[in-house]
């Protein structure tokens, strides 16, 4: 096999994945699926290609003559639908996030395991050029053990809430508890050091006039403060906040590397600070700050993300295709998203430490088998949790329907 056959769902986060299938040597695209019949057709006349298969039923796109499923539907849905492919014998790229519960987690662990087949999920954070090149140094030692690590993922999202909600009072955004989405600041530093979390306390910031404003029912921001398998120390904090922020800060034996702060100059956030320790057998104390640029650097800047929507799936293709690739399998996937889990399982209980269970080991898996705890009234049934720890917020009608009144407007 010379190009990996990959179909995706979801035309709206799945662009980014359908321009590479179109762009990339190494892949071919061979169908798209979306509910969403307007949006299909436009982009069905925008693309032209008659080996394009379009679909809106997602069972009938799957017996479509195909490798690879990209699924880039609904953060809440990945897991399900991610085990339908397996089934049928399809390698499976998931967007964020990887599973919902903690039953969908045992689920889709057993899947792979059983199918052999290749996923991968794709937390593009981790391959943005700061994290990417902050994780070639530690693992060639620059940093020596690994002690301590900071990540912020601060996106203000108002402006473009009814864009991504379409004013829909129970899209599952609405629904998110403080530490749900949390993969994006813990995910890097994860990767970067690929080191298991134990346990987690969790803390959210409290209701903002924002969130109301923006029909959010969760806290504003959530923090974790994740201790390692080493016993190393990850504070990750996420959310709406006033101002954006991606940086990533680690701290290890022999010194410190981190991101530029997204303030710090205009579109500098891939730049990189390394400041070493000679005292600790480093062979240079000088504080060294540049942009990283690899080989697919040019080519990867058009995509999106910082270009790291490029190198998720680069890696995902190159991994179906039987080469050496760097993918996040679903034991590092989980290892990415418990944390946040459990932190609001800890909020709940009055920022009590939990532990995170490691579901490669079956009999640690067989504990939350039946666990479908969350905010989503429709999976949680009779263990629904409230998206705020001090219960619901009661948020007017008129809220929404301004939100559905101004997503209509741009369509």
């Amino acid at each position: 096999m010379n190009k990996v056959r990959v179909g995706v769902l979801g035309i709206g986060r799945g662009s980014s994945m359908i321009n590479y299938a179109k762009k990339a040597g190494n892949a071919e695209l061979v169908a798209i699926c979306d509910y969403y019949e307007k949006g299909l057709n436009e982009l069905k006349t925008q693309l032209n290609d008659p080996k394009i298969t379009y679909y809106h039923s997602y069972d009938e796109f799957l017996n479509h003559p195909m490798d690879a499923v990209v699924l880039a539907n609904y953060a809440t849905e990945h897991a399900p639908f991610a085990i339908k492919a397996l089934k049928k014998g399809l390698h499976v790229f998931s967007e964020v996030l990887p599973v919902q519960t903690l039953k969908e987690a045992v689920e889709l662990v057993e899947a792979i395991e059983e199918s052999k087949l290749i996923y991968a999920y794709g937390e593009n954070y981790c391959y943005m050029p700061a994290p990417r090149e902050m994780k070639r140094l530690f693992e060639a030692g620059k940093l020596g053990t690994f002690e301590y690590g900071e990540a912020e993922y601060i996106h203000n999202c108002e402006s473009i809430w009814a864009d991504i909600t379409y004013g829909h009072k129970d899209h599952w955004r609405n629904r998110m508890y403080a530490t749900f989405y949390a993969t994006h600041s813990i995910g890097p530093l994860i990767h970067i050091t690929k080191l298991r979390p134990v346990s987690v306390i969790g803390f959210e910031i409290p209701y903002s006039s924002r969130a109301k404003r923006m029909g959010k029912l969760g806290a504003t921001a959530g923090i974790e403060m994740i201790t390692l398998e080493n016993g190393a120390i990850i504070k990750s904090i996420h959310g709406d906040l006033a101002k954006n922020s991606i940086w990533f800060s680690i701290y290890g034996s022999k010194g410190r590397m981190e991101s530029a702060r997204e303030d710090s100059l205009t579109q500098d956030v891939e730049r990189i600070y390394l400041n070493l320790d000679q005292d600790e057998g480093s062979d240079d104390s000088q504080v060294v700050t540049y942009e990283p640029k690899e080989t697919f650097h040019e080519i990867a800047k058009d995509f999106g993300h910082g270009g790291s929507d490029y190198y998720t799936m680069y890696h995902f293709i190159e991994k179906v295709l039987g080469h050496e690739a760097d993918i996040i399998d679903i034991y590092e996937a989980l290892d990415m998203f418990l944390p946040g889990l459990y932190a609001y399982r800890s909020i709940l209980d009055g920022n009590k430490p939990k532990i995170i269970p490691n579901l490669r080991i079956k009999e640690e898996r067989e504990k939350v088998r039946n666990d479908i705890a969350c905010t989503d009234p429709l999976v949680a049934k009779d263990q629904l949790i409230p998206c705020y720890s001090k219960g619901n917020p009661e948020i007017p009608d008129f809220v929404y329907q301004k939100l559905l009144e101004k997503s209509r407007s741009k369509k």
